[in-house]
């Protein structure tokens, strides 16, 4: 039912319209694209199956996170700020959310963090860091990246957002609560319009901290170049579907009660697993949101895309090279995959593969910092190796055409590399240059 429904609302999004068309139908098509293409990848299944394994790994390290938050917080004397933050994110769950909260914030408050131990404060930081990480590899399955971050950028830059970020979001609440109860903005406000517009500062900020946490999640976490405003387009998203989505599961709380019969004491467990469940679905779609934005050739393609072939993977490698190359003969540390999949405009695993069919090639290397450089002298790097490189990755599909067909295939192949002679990639710079 799904394929031919798939099909059709393919050829209506993406067939163009005639020249005469207004220009609010062309609109119109584009922005039609973007919900297709999110309801198309939650009907695959994968993003809903990667919200799971998020839910599960956030009961496993929910009571550690907060208490290592906790615990950074209490240094500054601001450990009991993490509570409201913790009722926000629970508060579709109705009173029964604050409960949890209080709950899990007393038992946070006697976990002993200087009585753990070496061995407890690795377990601690580890599970801390495994939630991290799962969500880093969420988001770099959205971005079609293949690899995640090494295990030492994974600790040195995870851990200070865990020890700068919780002290920042209590000191922007603090500051909000200060001016708010400053008697500079007490006078300000008996004063119209003055008084309506810091009411409407005041039910927007909270709003507007949650379009910056899901754009800096979308900006930093993804292993992969990310243009700020593909960042804040996909925060945006995201904010607005978790406040529709918090306020429509409050009010089915409010006015359900057929949960509580039928789950009894188990009900609040099982709604709060549904919201953690719908809030990590959320944050995945709004990464999804700031994937296509970013790359909207991939809208129709989606992520079941095969690997770029023939002349595109061709022109794919040769392009790779030629960054490479030039970066090297200019004396710099060279290209990391974050940056060339930004400098090229190709997603991550498009530009993977070709990089791996240059490196099993003794093309180019990989340096200990994730950077690739030529694996040899540039005069001995012949472009027919380059483009030898990615055909012979693409392995032998046992296709037996008949001789006709193999001899054309052959003078074809023959052309290209009499074509390109003996040039080679510093023949390619040089011309560049001049």
């Amino acid at each position: 039912m799904w394929d031919p429904m798939k099909l059709r609302a393919e050829r209506m999004l993406w067939t163009k319209p005639s020249a005469d068309a207004p220009r609010p139908l062309l609109w119109l098509q584009f922005a039609l694209r973007f919900p297709f293409a999110l309801l198309r990848d939650v009907i695959e299944g994968q993003l809903t199956l990667r919200a799971m394994s998020l839910v599960y790994t956030t009961l496993l390290s929910i009571v550690p996170l907060i208490a290592f938050s906790f615990s950074v917080l209490k240094g500054f004397g601001v450990h009991h700020e993490i509570r409201p933050l913790l009722v926000n994110v629970l508060m579709p769950l109705g009173p029964r959310g604050a409960e949890i909260a209080d709950a899990i914030i007393a038992f946070v408050d006697r976990v002993r963090v200087d009585v753990l131990g070496a061995v407890g404060l690795v377990f601690l930081i580890g599970t801390v860091l495994s939630l991290i990480q799962k969500i880093e590899e969420a988001c770099n399955y959205v971005w079609q990246v293949d690899r995640s971050r090494s295990f030492t950028r994974l600790v040195s830059e995870y851990l200070s957002i865990l020890l700068i970020g919780p002290v920042l979001m209590v000191a922007a609440l603090a500051l909000i609560a200060t001016i708010s109860s400053s008697s500079v903005v007490s006078r300000i406000a008996v004063i119209e319009p003055f008084g309506m517009t810091l009411l409407l500062v005041g039910k927007v900020t909270p709003f507007v901290l949650v379009i910056l946490t899901f754009t800096f999640v979308y900006g930093y976490v993804p292993n992969t170049h990310v243009r700020p405003s593909s960042a804040f387009i996909g925060g945006t998203t995201a904010g607005v579907l978790w406040t529709l989505a918090g306020k429509l599961f409050a009010s089915f709380i409010a006015t359900s009660t057929q949960y509580t019969a039928i789950y009894s004491g188990f009900a609040i467990g099982i709604v709060a697993l549904i919201w953690l469940h719908l809030s990590w679905l959320i944050l995945l779609l709004g990464a999804d949101v700031a994937f296509y934005w970013q790359h909207p050739l991939a809208l129709r393609r989606g992520r079941s895309a095969p690997d770029p072939a023939g002349g595109t993977r061709e022109q794919l490698a040769l392009a790779v090279m030629y960054a490479v190359g030039s970066e090297f003969v200019r004396g710099r540390p060279g290209w990391t995959v974050p940056a060339l999949v930004a400098h090229l405009g190709m997603p991550g695993r498009e530009l993977g593969s070709v990089l791996r069919a240059l490196r099993r090639s003794g093309l180019i290397l990989e340096t200990e910092d994730s950077r690739f450089v030529p694996a040899r002298d540039l005069a001995s790097i012949a472009l027919t190796d380059v483009l030898t490189a990615v055909r012979e990755s693409q392995g032998d599909h046992d296709v037996r055409p008949p001789a006709p067909v193999t001899a054309v295939a052959t003078e074809v192949n023959a052309a290209i590399m009499g074509a390109l002679g003996t040039r080679t990639l510093r023949d390619l710079i040089d011309d560049s240059e001049r």
